[in-house]
């Protein structure tokens, strides 16, 4: 059981699950975020032009009071929900590639070879030999 914990606590602390619970609760709040821009700012939007509230949308199955009912107007809510969350997604992790890609091109800008100043070969950066014409380089 002890050896158990110690797998346990050593699971815990690496960076990857304690990445993984930030991420987590940053996702949890990034939820609320669209459920609000969704349910007080897009749905009223749309409700002006179409007349539509979605969270009344029902369909009722049966007669009576005690008779189930399909919210579907939810489910659309949903759909949006998730729609605008992917897109926000979409959009940053396009720029955190877009940034990378950047950074990347940078590093590969650096020159890898340099000339020889004695035989005009082409060498590597770091030589500290012509392997050429065996001339000492200076750095």
């Amino acid at each position: 059981m002890k050896k158990f914990l110690e797998e346990f606590k050593k699971f815990i602390m690496k960076g990857n699950a304690l990445d993984l619970a930030v991420g987590v609760i940053i996702g949890g709040a990034f939820t609320s975020i669209v459920n609000s821009l969704n349910v007080d700012i897009i749905t009223p939007l749309l409700a002006i032009f179409g007349g539509v509230d979605f969270s009344n949308l029902t369909v009722k199955l049966g007669k009576g009071d005690l008779a189930p009912v399909l919210t579907y107007g939810n489910f659309i809510t949903a759909v949006l929900n998730f729609l605008i969350t992917a897109f926000v997604i979409f959009c940053i992790i396009k720029v955190i590639n877009g940034i990378g890609d950047k950074l990347k091109k940078k590093e590969e800008e650096k020159p890898t070879t340099k000339k020889c100043p004695y035989c005009k070969s082409e060498i590597a950066i770091d030589a500290t030999r012509c392997p050429h014409c065996t001339s000492e380089l200076s750095s």
